[in-house]
């Protein structure tokens, strides 16, 4: 970020407040990062095939849909403070029994309550950023988002390295907790003390540009979930990788997002946020078809980076045109806009594999890139 000017318009407590926002987005990606490693010491521990995994994983999405919608109201009524630090608590509290318990009951408890606090906090984050930019009269929702996927990563490395140092499940996530804890602590300062906009329903469905928005965050999502989920399948299915080489889809993918994401706010400047959703947009579906139609592995990876380099900055600049759109209190909007993206991760990967069992998995990818062609066209309708 670039340093602040004399002439910025800033409040004394801006850069406090920017920092507590990166840190947020941190914290998430940290939280994430620490349950997916877990998944197969979870599996193992409770005795469960591949169809109740499934089952207990649908727990996550649960608590999630069911937190976000409520999130932005209960941070107008009470402030982000009270609410954030409910859900970092909700973090620290679920962590630890998901890497010790074996009770099935006592497990989808654990995943429902981390649920909730991701899914809150997700929705907390965003309506600071919302705020926080606005506020700066400049874009840093790329920035922000970037955090996260930075997070993703660190957090990843940092349990893999535990877990490599002989480290059992219960002390790497002790350790990842403790740093979600310190986190916060650094980022209480900044965070905002009260909503800057009036309470609003509990729980309103989207409508008119919210809902619009929400839908393209859906799409956008769904790419992502499709390149989580299906890559290393399709390289490995239609492209004859071997395991350990088709992790390679997503890690060309993550790379490219999260390094496009940490520039992502320069670019938003110079190109503006209608190119940087059209060409994005276009970008992503691009890549897509790269993967798809080259048949050289290489072009696959090729493919998955340019999705990842161009999905990079599409949602951040939603979320800026959840914060300005007047269809919806912002403290409702941004919820309903997250909640809408999160049932893209959660449902758009099944929904491909039912397109790929009835045509083929590369059928699937076209038409996810024809999806992102839509994004890209509806650019020009964003109040951005």
């Amino acid at each position: 970020m670039p340093a602040l000017s004399a002439t910025d318009t800033l409040r004394p407590a801006a850069r406090t407040e920017i920092l507590a926002t990166r840190l947020l987005f941190l914290i998430v990606g940290i939280g994430t990062a620490t349950w997916a490693p877990l998944v197969p010491s979870v599996k193992a521990r409770a005795g469960l095939d591949d169809a109740g995994l499934g089952l207990l994983l649908l727990c996550l999405g649960l608590g999630s849909i069911a937190a976000m919608p409520s999130a932005g109201a209960a941070a107008a009524r009470l402030g982000f403070r009270p609410v954030a630090a409910g859900t970092v608590l909700a973090l620290c509290l679920s962590l630890p029994v998901l890497a010790t318990a074996a009770d099935r009951a006592a497990l989808a408890g654990a995943l429902l309550l981390f649920g909730a606090g991701i899914g809150a906090l997700d929705c907390i984050m965003n309506l600071q950023a919302v705020a926080v930019e606005r506020a700066s009269g400049r874009p840093m929702m790329s920035g922000f988002h970037g955090l996260y996927s930075l997070g993703c990563i660190v957090g990843a490395l940092a349990f893999s390295g535990f877990l490599a140092a002989g480290l059992p499940d219960a002390a790497a996530t002790l350790a990842a907790v403790a740093a979600i804890a310190a986190l916060f602590a650094a980022a209480w300062p900044g965070i905002l003390a009260r909503a800057a906009t009036a309470a609003g329903p509990a729980f309103a469905l989207p409508r008119g540009s919210v809902l619009f928005i929400g839908l393209l965050c859906f799409t956008v999502f769904l790419t992502e979930g499709s390149a989580l989920d299906w890559s290393a399948v399709f390289l490995i299915q239609e492209r004859g990788l071997d395991p350990a080489r088709a992790a390679l889809g997503y890690a060309a993918f993550a790379v490219t997002m999260t390094a496009g994401r940490l520039a992502g706010d320069r670019i938003v400047a110079r190109l503006g946020r209608v190119r940087i959703v059209a060409l994005g947009g276009l970008a992503a579906a691009a890549g897509l078809a790269l993967a798809v139609l080259v048949p050289a592995w290489e072009g696959a990876l090729a493919g998955y980076a340019l999705v990842g380099a161009g999905c990079a900055n599409i949602v951040p600049v939603l979320f800026t045109a959840a914060g300005r759109q007047t269809a919806m209190p912002e403290s409702v909007a941004v919820p309903a806009v997250t909640t809408l993206g999160y049932a893209g991760v959660l449902a758009g990967p099944a929904a491909i594999g039912f397109v790929a069992h009835a045509t083929s998995l590369s059928t699937a990818f076209l038409v996810v890139a024809a999806l992102l062609v839509g994004v890209a066209a509806s650019a020009r309708f964003l109040r951005l």
